[in-house]
């Protein structure tokens, strides 16, 4: 069930636009908009789930996560990639995967970053 108020499910219904990396049937990842690096991305549940230890799933989540974070390593050219789970931004069930923040590149260029994470997603 998605909760109404909840920006993320907003995200996953397209009522708010995202620079979206990949998605499939229960996990959409996409760009986080006040980026700590190039590619910060965040990966979370399409059914509202209010901590990522809710979800019913979650070797599929965190195989979705590593498919993330291998990409982000190809399209940025490190080996240097983060994770964080704190949940208390948003209260949707959300996973950070970002580079290393000593990357060279803009952060805020959301739509080059996201084709570089897309591209890195087939190339895998």
């Amino acid at each position: 069930m998605n909760n109404l108020n909840c920006i993320f499910c907003k995200i996953v219904k397209g009522e708010i636009p995202a620079y979206k990396v990949y998605g499939d049937e229960n996990f959409l990842a996409f760009l986080d908009i006040n980026p700590q690096s190039p590619g910060h991305t965040q990966v979370i549940t399409k059914k509202h789930y209010r901590w990522v230890w809710d979800a019913p799933n979650a070797g599929e989540y965190f195989e979705v996560v590593k498919k993330i974070a291998k990409a982000q390593q190809k399209a940025f050219g490190t080996d240097f990639i983060l994770s964080k789970i704190v949940g208390d931004e948003v209260e949707h069930a959300h996973i950070w995967v970002f580079p290393n923040a000593k990357i060279v590149g803009d952060k805020k260029d959301f739509e080059n970053n996201a084709s570089k994470i897309r591209r890195a997603i087939i190339l895998n």
